[in-house]
């Protein structure tokens, strides 16, 4: 007779984006209040190779700041950028935000290659690896995979076919990342016989969340985190 399943894990996107803005120390703090098991950030680099936690190439968004968050040395971003208590926060700072509560992770984002190595050194640097996993795209991923043999991957995928044998055998991620629109028995089942579970964003709706544990998914990633962890949890 199979065992119970394991407890879907609740991933807290960019933080607690309700609450504060995102991929900030007080949204990745709040989150963890809010019991997320796990907080995905967005890793973007300085001009001086400083991974720093943000989405978006430029500042416009978030900060109304229409400069490239690429073009500014790490010291002229905090100076120029935010105010105190709410800046654009450094990776080093997340995790040693994160090392508050040992049995959180954070889940670092890279949407391209290019942040890994510096954002690799800092995980290295701290100690870190054994908290941290990563998402993203197969190039982005397959980088992080060449710095690190252990590295828990989550490979986003947005396709409805499964991703080629050959990428898996190299890459070897631990999930398979896809938008939960993609998302049936067919395709969970399918990803199980290679051997991955599934990790899927971006639910915010409890019907949504509802209908991704009931599929069987390992991993579900929200705004509302609080709305997650109760329907995780079995509770309103």
């Amino acid at each position: 007779m199979a065992g119970p399943r394991p407890r879907v894990l609740a991933v807290a996107h960019r933080g607690d984006p309700y609450r504060h803005r995102e991929n900030t120390l007080p949204s990745v703090e709040s989150a963890f209040a809010a019991g997320a098991d796990a907080v995905e950030v967005d890793v973007q680099l300085t001009r001086d190779g400083v991974p720093v936690l943000l989405h978006d190439l430029t500042l416009r968004r978030l900060w109304d700041d229409q400069r490239a968050v690429g073009s500014l040395t790490l010291a002229r971003l905090e100076e120029e950028v935010g105010r105190p208590g709410l800046r654009v926060p450094t990776l080093a700072e997340a995790l040693k935000t994160a090392a508050a509560h040992p049995e959180a992770r954070l889940l670092l984002d890279l949407d391209e290659p290019g942040p890994a190595a510096a954002a690799h050194a800092v995980v290295r640097e701290l100690g870190a690896g054994h908290a941290v996993g990563w998402c993203g795209p197969a190039g982005a991923m397959l980088a992080v995979r060449s710095l690190d043999p252990d590295a828990e991957l989550a490979l986003t995928w947005k396709l409805p076919q499964q991703p080629p044998a050959a990428l898996l055998t190299d890459l070897r991620p631990r999930y398979l990342n896809p938008p939960f629109g993609l998302l049936d028995d067919a395709f969970v089942r399918a990803a199980a016989d290679s051997g991955l579970a599934v990790s899927t964003w971006t639910a915010d709706r409890r019907r949504t969340m509802t209908r991704l544990l009931a599929l069987g998914v390992a991993s579900v990633t929200s705004n509302r985190i609080g709305l997650l962890r109760r329907v995780v949890d079995g509770t309103r």
